[in-house]
């Protein structure tokens, strides 16, 4: 055991093994009998491929570098590939990233695109997929630029002929809507094949806030025939909808405050926790009907475990395992589930659970400790109190590392941590980028501030027309709290996030004093830019509801702004920020870095040519780890071993 300052202490989790083991398996799904999903690769520039399990338990990679299993509708994606069994192979559709074009796979034979470039805009762009053999189509959405602008966009449900026929052919292409919603989800279809459902919203509306639930008669020659509105509206978010075996419809919506579970409008289990959760991505599900009448469900309040529905009693029945987390997505074949887990001393690994059995597996991406676990932090569930008294939910990561203790009554420095979104939570599973610091002798604290999810819609909905406000107080109460029982230094509190996170980061810079400096990552920082075109579709109006109407209330807009009060800035920061970000896009950076200039505020900027959005690529995650730690290690006053200095300028 070594007595060393905090900060200093040696670790065997690096940068390069942290971004090693970035990202997570996710859009599970069945081919025949197999499990097959998505699964990244940092080391090779941030691709996801599609990875198959076969019946002897192989696993293995089909698509070599360079196909990318991923989409780009909405920006964030969506549910990227489907297969089934035909003829004894099997046969997948995918999209591609590179161009988004929907591709048709079949083992031992290359790609064949199915749809065609548009020189338009961002192109043509596909999302869950659904492959129906019988009429030689895949339905899906369609993401259609009709402009050059972010906004020039269309979306409708769509058909493309599995034969290849429209790979250089728009007009092969049979639109199955119109395009009277901005948005759309993929369709599901009814065991008797009479019936398609799928899910729709408009601006200013976000997914969270309403969405409306539609059904449609498939007609014998494929088109969709008087589609109706059945559930949801301007104030009822539907997330998820789908069949159940015997015709019933079955719909996860939030109309008591809580996502729960429907049938035909009954619901079927009525608790104060979520069945469902924000709709970032098309495709996130977070239940599946079997095809016993039982349903696979994935909910929780603030954590969600995988569980088995019956909706006669309304009982569930929770898988049994080490996993405390899963990740929206299920797939169900006959009595077999798949999802995907983790837990705090694991990270997302392929589970599937017989529900004939109740045994739980591991079946894909197995959990390997590639560090003593002995390294990894040990958390703390906690709520704090807040302004007004309201609580405040958190997880609280202390230092941790099994060699060594700080000398005498010396504190820890603390770091915290601002999630995405901010229609988001922070999950509580294993996380080498939270040990990358801890085991170092950094704490960290991530705060699920009013307007998270897993807490019920009112939880959310603290934010509204209050980011900037909430969220920075709430992040605030929490690192002061810590300051004020002894768990951290006060001198030594620094903030940190990425997307909304960056912006959260950002105004805390502004507008407190708590923080001793900052990182933030490709951030929103002007209000008024960002809402007037700065951004992709899906969230360019985002900010009615989050901040308020920019016509109604412009000051709201500049006075919340980082951009428009860079001169409160004294704190050293480092800004991280992706190129080819559509969403912040780097003019949010820059011209915050424009106001800063002259103020002799220590900061360093890094920008990074090919990322967007979520850095993907090994070799960016490991400069943006060992750039944060430096600047810790600068401000705090910590000797940490083997890292880079960043050069910080004024």
């Amino acid at each position: 055991m070594h007595t060393l300052p905090y900060g200093s202490w040696p670790s065997p989790i690096d940068a390069a093994l942290t971004a090693a083991h970035d990202g997570h398996p996710e859009y599970v799904g069945f081919v025949g009998d197999e499990a097959w999903w998505t699964e990244p690769r940092p080391e090779e520039g941030g691709r996801r491929t599609l990875v198959r399990r076969r019946a002897d338990g192989h696993e293995e990679s089909v698509l070599p570098e360079p196909w990318n299993v991923r989409s780009r509708v909405i920006e964030y994606g969506g549910h990227p590939w489907a297969g089934l069994f035909l003829d004894g192979r099997p046969v997948v559709v995918f999209v591609n990233f590179a161009d988004q074009r929907l591709y048709r796979y079949e083992p031992g034979a290359e790609p064949r695109p199915l749809t065609p470039l548009s020189p338009v805009g961002g192109g043509l762009r596909w999302a869950e997929p659904l492959l129906l053999p019988d009429r030689g189509e895949v339905w899906c959405v369609l993401e259609e630029f009709t402009g050059d602008g972010p906004t020039d966009v269309r979306r409708v449900l769509a058909a493309v002929p599995l034969d290849g026929s429209a790979a250089q052919d728009r007009d092969a292409i049979r639109e199955l809507t119109d395009d009277a919603h901005r948005f759309v989800t993929g369709p599901r279809i009814s065991p008797d094949g009479g019936s398609a459902a799928w899910l729709v919203w408009d601006h200013p509306r976000m997914p969270w806030d309403g969405t409306e639930l539609v059904v449609a008669a498939v007609l014998d020659d494929g088109t969709l025939s008087r589609p109706r509105t059945v559930a949801g509206g301007p104030r009822e978010s539907i997330a998820q909808a789908d069949w159940a075996a015997d015709g019933s419809l079955l719909y996860a919506s939030d109309r008591t405050g809580w996502w729960n579970l429907y049938r035909d409008g009954v619901p079927l289990c009525p608790r104060e926790e979520e069945f469902a959760g924000p709709l970032w991505k098309l495709g996130h599900r977070w239940f599946a009907p079997l095809d016993n009448g039982l349903v696979a469900v994935v909910h929780g309040r603030g954590a969600t475990a995988l569980g088995i529905l019956d909706p006669e009693t309304g009982e569930i029945v929770d898988a049994a395992g080490p996993w405390t987390e899963f990740a929206p997505t299920l797939a169900v074949h006959g009595e077999r589930v798949v999802s995907v887990g983790a837990s705090p001393r694991s990270a997302y690994e392929v589970v599937e659970l017989d529900t004939r059995t109740g045994r739980a597996r591991v079946v894909g991406a197995e959990h390997e400790d590639a560090v003593d676990p002995a390294h990894y932090p040990e958390p703390q569930i906690r709520t704090f109190t807040g302004p007004a008294g309201r609580d405040i939910h958190a997880h609280i990561y202390p230092p941790h590392n099994p060699g060594c203790v700080p000398p005498g009554d010396e504190l820890p420095p603390y770091v915290v941590w601002a999630h995405g979104g901010p229609t988001s939570r922070s999950p509580l599973v294993l996380d080498l980028s939270i040990a990358y610091f801890t085991s170092r002798g950094i704490g960290v604290a991530e705060v699920d501030y009013g307007g998270s999810t897993g807490y019920g819609r009112e939880y959310r909905e603290r934010l509204r027309e209050q980011w900037g406000v909430v969220d920075v107080e709430d992040c605030a109460a929490v690192a002061l709290a810590l300051a004020e029982e002894g768990t951290a230094d006060r001198d030594r509190l620094a903030v940190r996030g990425g997307s909304a996170g960056g912006w959260t980061t950002a105004a805390s810079l502004t507008q407190t004093d708590v923080y001793a400096c900052g990182t933030i990552i490709y951030p929103v920082l002007d209000l008024a830019a960002w809402a007037e075109g700065e951004t992709h579709d899906f969230e360019s109006r985002y900010l009615e509801s989050l901040v308020g109407p920019l016509a109604e209330v412009p000051g709201r807009y500049a006075e919340r702004s980082p951009t428009e009060h860079a001169d409160r800035v004294t704190a050293p920061f480092l800004l991280l920020q992706g190129l080819d970000d559509v969403i912040c896009p780097p003019a949010q950076s820059e011209r915050f870095l424009e106001r800063i200039r002259g103020q002799r505020v220590p900061h360093a900027y890094i920008a990074f040519e090919g990322e967007g959005h979520g850095f993907r690529r090994a070799d960016t995650m490991i400069r943006c780890m060992e750039a944060e730690l430096s600047l810790y290690a600068q401000v705090f006053g910590l000797n940490p071993r083997g890292v880079p200095t960043l050069e910080l300028s004024k």
